[in-house]
């Protein structure tokens, strides 16, 4: 199997990417919390998250930095390399919702053949995150 690689020259400001809807569970929440160390009681207990105001427990912004990633390394390849990542969070992330992950090509960088990336991540509640990944793609022919 051949893995797909997007290369510099492929790409033009204004290009979408492919949305991504990710299903929030209750599992998906609990595991990112516990895979980045963050044992912060209301990503992980309903009743601390019920006594902070929520109404369940909701998604730490590791988890969330790690799925915007992970959206923007998908369509780019497996030559990809993030170099960086800007996000600012809105509304919580919740279990038995959905969040679509979009975005598009908002500038290249010829010198480092790399590419910004605008995203945002809508769930029923409206914009949970939104910010800019830069990533640097194979360079092209």
């Amino acid at each position: 199997m051949s893995e797909a690689v997007l290369r510099y020259d492929q790409v033009s400001v204004g290009d979408a990417l492919p949305e991504l809807p990710i299903e929030l569970t209750s599992s998906l929440i609990v595991a990112g919390a516990v895979a980045s160390q963050d044992y912060t009681p209301v990503h992980h207990d309903k009743e601390a998250a019920q006594a902070a105001g929520m109404q369940d427990i909701f998604m730490n912004i590791l988890t969330t930095n790690g799925l915007v990633s992970r959206f923007v390394t998908d369509w780019a390849g497996v030559d990809a390399r993030i170099t960086n990542v800007s996000i600012k969070l809105g509304t919580p992330n919740l279990p038995g919702d959905t969040m679509t992950l979009t975005g598009s090509v908002a500038e290249k960088d010829d010198a480092a053949s790399a590419v910004t990336v605008d995203v945002t991540g809508k769930n029923a509640w409206g914009n949970h995150v939104t910010g800019t990944v830069k990533v640097a793609l194979a360079a092209g022919d």
